[in-house]
């Protein structure tokens, strides 16, 4: 790292070869990197760009500090999932670090600096291994992440084009919304999809033919949405069942549910490594909630909660259709215990299930 950036080593010092251990705060177009040493001891810090050649560039500078084999990135989701993928393609481990607490920037300050030095200092107490590894993003599952917030994007655009174009009907003149409002929403939008303009130049005529370009705009908009949405769902249980099919198996785990929780695992599943970090991860793990001789257990109110909301699908699906889930609910019930602890428990179970599933495969490429 050049003499002008913040650095504590020494110029006598000599090429260390023993291990270091890299923090990465990112940005959208700069990363800020700082190397620390086994003890503690800050090596140096720098920036780079966030492209392919700045993520080659703070590797090569972090490795003459010495062996990197770990690393604390912060946003390996976003800012940081390049840098995150290039480094686990270069054999180093990459964990997902949380910011700092208020506490902690209040006494420390805020700086990118700062920030990086925290990264690496996260890995090299272990309070950073003590999550999940971030995920590769590299595999099917990555591809359906992509494909999955297209989908949702769409539904909710769809929804909002939907719920105005009703709003424009129901201010419309009195003739067209009488034609138009016995109409099923599918003859509804074709229908408002090929209105035309009325002739005329009258002001009344001006807002007939406002009312009629708008209905049209917004109908030909949900049938283009309607299209995107019915070829994401086509391509996503494909994925599923080329690449986890053994998850659509079991009772009540849909296409949708199977693609949320495979997202959650990510493409390197055996990052997790027990059932009970995957239960953590979809927040349904059971979170003690104890004082004096209070003993008593909580829903986790953390974690990802659309893996929480697949889980929560799953169960009461299994609820309506499993004869081996109805029996555990009523003898639970029997137990006294509340149906919120019973379906605690059963997204529990679920999330096991799910992890015994996909985790003995995670040898493979794809998964």
């Amino acid at each position: 790292m050049t003499s002008r950036q913040r650095s504590t080593s020494s110029s006598t010092d000599p090429p260390a070869r023993r291990e270091a251990v890299l923090g990465v705060y990112t940005h959208g177009e700069v990363h800020v990197a700082a190397v620390i040493s086994p003890l503690g001891k800050v090596l140096g810090t720098e920036s780079f760009p966030a492209t392919a050649a700045g993520y080659r560039q703070l590797l090569v500078r972090a490795r003459k500090r010495g062996t990197v084999r770990r690393a604390g990135v912060e946003g390996t989701g976003t800012f940081g999932a390049g840098l995150s993928r290039y480094l686990l393609a270069q054999q180093v481990q990459v964990y997902e670090v949380n910011r700092p607490d208020r506490s902690a920037r209040r006494l420390l300050g805020k700086s990118d600096p700062i920030d990086a030095e925290a990264a690496a200092r996260a890995v090299l107490s272990g309070r950073a291994r003590a999550r999940a590894r971030a995920k590769t993003g590299d595999g099917p599952v990555h591809s359906a992440r992509i494909f999955k917030l297209a989908k949702d994007s769409a539904v909710k655009a769809r929804t909002q084009a939907i719920n105005q174009l009703k709003a424009v009907l129901v201010i419309a003149d009195p003739a067209l919304r009488e034609r138009l409002s016995s109409l099923g929403n599918a003859e509804l939008f074709r229908t408002c999809a090929s209105l035309s303009p009325p002739d005329g130049g009258g002001d009344e005529d001006a807002v007939a033919q406002a009312t009629h370009m708008t209905l049209r705009m917004l109908a030909e908009r949900v049938e283009q949405l309607t299209g995107q949405i019915d070829e994401l769902n086509q391509r996503l249980p494909r994925l599923v069942e080329r690449h986890a099919p053994q998850l659509l198996v079991p009772v009540g785990i849909g296409p949708d549910s199977a693609v949320t929780l495979l997202i959650t695992m990510g493409d390197n599943p055996e990052r997790l490594n027990t059932e009970a970090s995957f239960a953590a991860l979809c927040g349904v793990s059971p979170i003690e909630y104890s004082s004096g001789r209070r003993r008593t257990r909580r829903l986790n109110y953390g974690g990802d909660r659309q893996a929480n909301a697949a889980l929560h699908r799953i169960v009461f699906t299994r609820l309506r259709h499993d004869p081996r889930t109805q029996a555990y609910y009523e003898r639970r019930t029997q137990e006294g215990k509340t149906r919120r602890e019973i379906i605690r428990c059963l997204k529990r179970y679920a999330a096991r299930e799910v992890f015994n599933l996909v985790r003995p495969v995670s040898s493979a490429p794809a998964l």
